[in-house]
């Protein structure tokens, strides 16, 4: 019989020039009778050479090559039909081969075949979704299997060899050197590619992972040989070369990569900062009022005159330069959406309202607890660091309690806790040998009755002069609206501000979102196979991470790299992001769990998630428990179609792998933890899928799309302190009691530093024009399995619900703190599923199926 097939490819990939000579390559190629051919598999019949595997079909060729595929620079995909003959006693085909015999590689998305009698009339769909390199590239066939899902024991006989082979050229068996980009390996790494030796002591880093010191999650390995000035360093790629091996399949699509392009151009000014400085005809390093600061949206920097426009257009390649310049000069040089912040008003972000609001629904949500007993109490090791307990006392906070004692408000759960000290105290002395000049902080803050937070007090403490064994010297700080003690308290809510700006780039977004996902990426394709009910379940959830994840080591989180310049703990960020890791629980990462353990909600077994919120205006937890329920209502109906019980999950060879891996490799450094779940029954399967698709979609969705809004605007999230709170009688007292606002913004950020950090978290909180939402997948024929198919449906419907439920509680003037003094909406955790648009833009709103930027 003749079977009929469509074959949908991808040949060019944006902005690789040199494919455009590939293409004219593999026409030749294909005039020449080295063409494109496809092999179908048999479900029913052996192999004569192999019986343990599927008999190969006729090969068949994509069709018209040579007049389909143009030799544009575009990225355009195109749909090739194919024949095959074919066998009708072969049965359906659960598996092809494909070998492409051309001079240079190809994007397969997609076969589907029609015409089966045994199919029930329906076509057979094979999602491919990968790249294609010239078969001398590969020690073994190409294969792809259908979208039917299978459990390693249900596997058809004549799959399961294919099956097993798949999943080893995936891990790569221990292959040495260098990974080239058409390496199909997964493996994992410590983070020893930070630092670079070569450039001097300044610039050494440790290796993070590996030792109980320094444990961190491992990254995708690359293979690169060892740094010649520190064998223990990996060597480094040039800044501007951003060919970091991932495998192949896990970069960004040619959409996605000209979207980031941006955010690497911009990632590189690093190295044209003093460049910059010397031909802008001002001092480019202060601020000298807050208009300098609005300009930057109103404005830009404007340039003098043509000669300083031709000395910097000397000095910046032309991609970064019309990156700068914006539109060609139509935002003017280093002009800046304004923030949403300051849309409604300029000044509104001062506000305590606000201040506190934030850690409610702003863009860190997720550190605010209940203080549970008072003076807050210190968890540092007093053998090592002495005594740390607060030195708040309800003096300091009596008159701002609404009436209430201490003793009430504990009663009551009316005391709430920002506190950033003892994960950022072991680190003060080292931060603060540089020019940064920073504080451990505690933010007491009370619950009112209208829902809202009011601060209490805010405690800046050092370590004791005597050293760390002595504890710590602190101060309290109390509201006010007048006089210097108005601007000091100003001055305390910011030095509070940096430590929560760096605790959630380098914990509460990096760590915990970024960096834990990426082991279960590996683990997943190395022990997963593509067929597999909980690959096809997951895969989604893994899109672009470890291409970011790259890109994050090359440019952002190295040595000198852009965190470092804009973040306080600089050179130090990353061990402080250690430390933290020792703290991480992944089952705690269930949001329910997490509320708890925060004390800012109860369990109750009436409620849905189980759980009641003691803030009940909490935008963060209100949305993000309605969106956990819908995820683990998807992932239990979903598991439960393939796993009937317990003995299913226990004897699922590929389950046990996966996560044994994951546990003892991917985060090898917690492997002896006790509250890793056992996966011997159904639950912990469910709990744990549900737990990392949160990670990857809403966690990093609520942490991430918000920096721009509130951020973007660096006087309301300063991510540097470079002086001390002034003492009075000292000539900075005087400057700030005469000058509020200069001796605010020289205390801050540096102007240069403004602007790198702008620029990147600009593009970081831009969701591509390729992006791909939370309800939502690639191919509507993911699965061919019309159970899941229907679940997935109802997985949409209650987005939706979502979506508008949150729009009605953001309408409803008794929520406070859904839209605040600023008046920004709360909706950083609106699913957008409904959205097909793929416009992405600065919208504030979407959760992405994936940590992809």
């Amino acid at each position: 019989m003749k079977i009929e097939g469509e074959v949908v490819v991808m040949k060019k990939n944006l902005l690789d020039f040199k494919d455009v000579m590939a293409s004219l390559l593999d026409r030749i190629h294909e005039l020449l009778g080295r063409r494109v051919s496809l092999h179908l598999i048999s479900s029913l019949q052996p192999g004569p050479a192999n019986e343990k595997r599927g008999r190969l079909g006729k090969a068949a060729h994509l069709e018209n090559w040579v007049t389909k595929i143009k030799t544009s620079v575009t990225a355009e995909e195109t749909t090739f039909g194919v024949t095959f003959d074919w066998d009708e006693s072969m049965g359906p085909p659960a598996a092809f081969v494909i070998k492409n015999h051309h001079h240079s590689q190809f994007y397969l998305k997609s076969l589907t075949l029609r015409g089966f009698p045994e199919s029930e009339g329906g076509p057979i769909h094979f999602i491919c979704n990968s790249w294609i390199y010239p078969s001398h590239r590969y020690r073994s066939d190409r294969v792809f299997f259908s979208n039917k899902a299978y459990l390693p024991s249900k596997t058809p006989e004549l799959l399961k060899e294919l099956r097993e082979e798949e999943l080893m050229n995936l891990r790569g068996n221990e292959k040495g050197g260098e990974l080239k980009e058409w390496d199909r390996v997964y493996d994992y790494a410590y983070y020893n590619d930070l630092g670079a030796p070569e450039k001097g002591p300044n610039s050494v880093r440790p290796v993070l992972g590996g030792s109980p010191e320094l444990p961190y999650p491992r990254r995708g390995k690359t293979g690169r040989k060892p740094n010649k000035s520190d064998p223990k360093s990996e060597s480094k790629l040039a800044l501007l070369n951003l060919n970091i091996y991932v495998p192949r399949d896990e970069r960004f699509s040619h959409v996605k990569f000209s979207d980031v392009l941006v955010y690497a151009l911009n990632a590189v000014t690093q190295v044209l900062v003093p460049e910059i400085a010397s031909v802008c005809n001002k001092t480019i390093n202060e601020f000298d009022s807050f208009g300098d600061v609005f300009h930057l949206y109103d404005g830009g920097i404007k340039l003098a005159n043509g000669h300083t426009i031709s000395k910097l257009r000397d000095i910046i390649p032309w991609e970064i330069f019309r990156e700068l310049i914006r539109n060609g000069g139509e935002r003017g040089f280093l002009k800046f959406p304004l923030p949403d912040i300051l849309k409604e008003s300029r000044s509104a972000w001062r506000t305590d309202e606000e201040f506190a609001r934030e850690m409610l629904a702003g863009l860190n949500p997720v550190v605010i607890s209940r203080l549970q007993e008072f003076p807050p109490k210190s968890n540092l090791d007093s053998a090592k660091y002495g005594n740390h307990d607060s030195s708040i006392r309800e003096e300091h906070i009596e008159a701002y309690m609404n009436g209430l004692n201490v003793q009430e408000a504990l009663e009551q759960n009316k005391l709430y806790i920002l506190d950033h000290h003892d994960a950022i105290m072991p680190f003060v002395t080292r931060i603060n040998t540089t020019n940064t000049k920073t504080y451990a902080t505690r933010t007491l803050l009370l619950l009112q009755d209208d829902g809202t937070l009011k601060p209490l007090a805010i405690e800046l403490s050092l370590p004791h002069p005597q050293g760390e064994p002595h504890g710590s010297v602190s101060k309290v700080f109390t509201p006010a609206e007048t006089g210097v003690e108005a601007s000091v308290w100003q001055l305390a809510k910011a030095y509070a501000a940096v430590n929560d700006s760096g605790y959630h780039q380098l914990i509460s977004h990096w760590l915990q979102t970024h960096a834990v996902i990426e082991p279960f990426i590996i683990a997943s394709n190395r022990q997963l196979s593509v067929v597999h009910p909980i690959y096809k379940l997951l895969h989604p959830h893994f899109r672009d991470t470890m291409n970011i994840n790259a890109l994050a080591r090359h440019v952002l989180i190295n040595s000198d790299g852009i965190l470092e310049i804009t973040v306080f703990p600089g050179r130090y960020a990353m061990e402080l992001s250690s430390s933290m890791y020792k703290n991480w629980v992944f089952t705690d990462q269930a949001l329910p769990k997490d509320l708890v353990k925060r004390g800012v909600a109860v369990e109750d077994p009436n409620s849905k998630n189980g759980v009641k919120l003691l803030i009940e205006d909490y935008p963060y937890a209100v949305d993000g428990l309605e969106i956990w329920s819908a995820i683990k209502t998807w992932v239990t109906e979903y598991c439960s179609f393939y796993y009937k019980d317990d003995k299913t999950v226990q004897t699922d060879i590929e389950i046990q792998s996966w996560w044994t891996e994951l546990r003892t490799k991917g985060h090898g450094d917690k492997q002896h933890e006790s509250w890793w779940p056992s996966m011997q029954t159904r639950d912990d399967l469910i709990e744990s899928c549900t737990i990392i698709i949160w990670i990857a979609s809403a966690l990093h969705a609520a942490v991430n799309f918000g920096q721009y809004p509130y951020a973007g605007f660096l006087p309301n999230r300063p991510t540097v302190s470079r002086r001390f709170m002034p003492e009075p009688g000292t000539v900075e007292y005087t400057e700030l009691a005469e000058d509020t606002d200069v001796a605010f913004l020289k205390t801050i950020t540096p102007q240069l530093q403004t602007l790198l950090g702008i620029s990147i978290i600009e593009t970081l909180s831009q969701h591509s024009t390729d992006e791909v939402y939370l309800g939502q997948r690639e191919s509507p024929n993911w699965t061919a399995d019309d159970e899941a198919l229907e679940a997935f449906k109802r997985f949409g419907k209650e987005l939706e619900l979502i979506e508008n439920n949150i729009i009605r509680r953001n309408n409803d003037k008794r929520f406070k703190n859904r839209t605040g003094p600023v008046n920004i909406p709360y909706t950083l955790l609106y699913p957008n599923t409904t959205d097909y648009t793929r416009e992405g833009g600065l919208t504030g709103k979407g959760i992405p199926n994936s940590v992809s930027i």
